[in-house]
């Protein structure tokens, strides 16, 4: 059985950054918190709190230091944690600064901002804190409604290329001064690019990473697309031998929350299964 593994698969530079801060903070500091799961990944969130950092909703003076989650938060609550007197460690994203960065710019400038993205996740919820209060957010497909004349768009950093390409055509003709920000992240584009060519390619996809997780998500969904037999999966033990019946070629891949033991661990699981295949 042929195995191919995605190059790109696992973390990606912003969610090593975060993870790598907390474990040092967890060996640093005798109180430590990440204000939501650092990243979307359950099992990275059970090793740091079994390394003594969990994960809270809302800080309170008892919580020590706070750890900005990738995703960053919105800037009312920053302010908040700020007057408390806590100490911050801001692990936010670099990409996703940028996109909060360009969303107050635009807001400053005058245009009303449109954010590409899902509304519920945290990183939009981030970003909608600086495009100001008529800031429009919608998703891949939906068709933005009451927009002004002056117009700037910015894009939750995790979005397919091809969401934007469908959002500039729906607004193209409804306003008169655009102006683009793309603040989809590079890894993200090629970890979908690659994804979908491997897809193409093999009998089977395993896509590894935490269920909650809207790009790993996104990855499943773009190799069910692509009409190949898809499983998403967290951890090698939910893998099936079942499976793999007359299955010739599998292709892995992982969210960027996914860290490289996991993906190490499926491949593992999957080497036994195609050597006990061929025997």
């Amino acid at each position: 059985m042929r195995i191919i593994v995605a190059k790109r698969a696992g973390f990606c530079f912003g969610v090593k950054r975060a993870v790598n801060i907390a474990f040092d903070m967890a060996s640093r500091k005798e109180k430590v918190c990440t204000l939501g799961p650092i990243i979307h990944n359950p099992q990275v969130v059970e090793s740091l709190k079994q390394n003594g950092v969990n994960y809270i909703d809302e800080p309170t003076m008892e919580d020590g230091t706070i750890i900005i989650r990738t995703h960053g938060i919105p800037v009312d609550q920053y302010k908040r944690i700020e007057k408390m007197g806590l100490e911050i460690v801001d692990a936010t994203c670099p990409f996703v600064k940028k996109a909060q960065q360009y969303a107050k710019l635009l807001s400053t400038e005058g245009y009303q901002v449109i954010l590409l993205g899902d509304r519920d996740h945290p990183e939009v919820k981030s970003i909608m804190s600086f495009a100001g209060n008529d800031v429009v957010v919608v998703k891949d497909g939906e068709i933005p409604l009451n927009i002004r004349t002056k117009v700037g768009i910015v894009v939750q950093t995790t979005q397919p290329v091809d969401a934007l390409r469908r959002l500039l055509s729906e607004i193209i003709e409804k306003t008169k001064e655009l102006k683009i920000y793309n603040t989809i992240c590079n890894s993200t584009a090629l970890r979908l690019k690659e994804t979908f060519e491997i897809s193409g390619s093999v009998n089977l996809m395993l896509v590894v990473g935490g269920k909650n997780s809207a790009n790993t998500s996104q990855l499943a969904n773009l190799c069910r697309s692509n009409g190949v037999n898809t499983r998403h999966i967290e951890t090698a033990s939910e893998i099936q031998t079942d499976w793999f019946h007359n299955v010739e070629s599998v292709g892995v891949t992982a969210g960027a929350s996914t860290p490289d033991w996991i993906i190490e661990e499926i491949k593992a699981k999957i080497d036994v299964i195609a050597s006990s295949n061929a025997a």
